[in-house]
């Protein structure tokens, strides 16, 4: 067979460099895109911000507070109520308040103020709300040891009525 008879391969190179093109472009749209949603400043790909600041412990803390009021669980969608767990986490918020008097800027006091009258505010309402379920017979609480559906086991030092309630 000689060279003229052989099979002659063709390579199109031009549609690589489109693909290559379009992929770089797509990846470029896509960091702006990450860019844009993530208002926190921080560093790429992470989803947390550069500098975690007093701000975010206040916010960690008051959601974790309205966690246990029943506001779902961003990631299962799932509410959990626990009365005593809301309790601790407001708690907790006051403790920070009390032991930084004095030492917090105008803005972080101001923050952490709002949002300590907010939350207990919200607390007050939320507790009369479930005792009221409770009396009426629309949920029941949990006892000791019973597993509700996120599969947390109640709390076997807390009380009737003041842990966490099963629908």
């Amino acid at each position: 067979m000689s060279d003229q008879d052989a099979p002659k391969i063709i390579i199109d190179d031009d549609w690589k460099a489109q693909a290559q093109a379009e992929k770089a472009k797509l990846a470029q749209q896509e960091k702006a895109k990450a860019a844009a949603s993530d208002p926190s400043g921080g560093s790429p790909g992470s989803g947390l911000p550069e500098k975690i600041g007093f701000q975010d412990l206040v916010q960690v803390m008051a959601s974790q507070a309205l966690m246990y009021m029943g506001a779902p669980d961003p990631q299962t969608g799932k509410s959990v109520i626990s009365l005593p767990m809301a309790k601790i986490h407001i708690d907790l918020l006051g403790v920070i308040e009390e032991k930084t008097k004095g030492n917090l800027d105008e803005t972080e006091a101001k923050l952490l103020g709002d949002i300590l009258r907010e939350i207990r505010s919200q607390f007050v309402e939320f507790s009369a709300a479930v005792q009221q379920a409770i009396k009426e017979g629309k949920i029941k609480p949990m006892q000791a040891g019973e597993m509700g559906d996120a599969g947390n086991p109640a709390d076997p030092g807390t009380p009737s009525g003041a842990g966490p309630i099963a629908p």
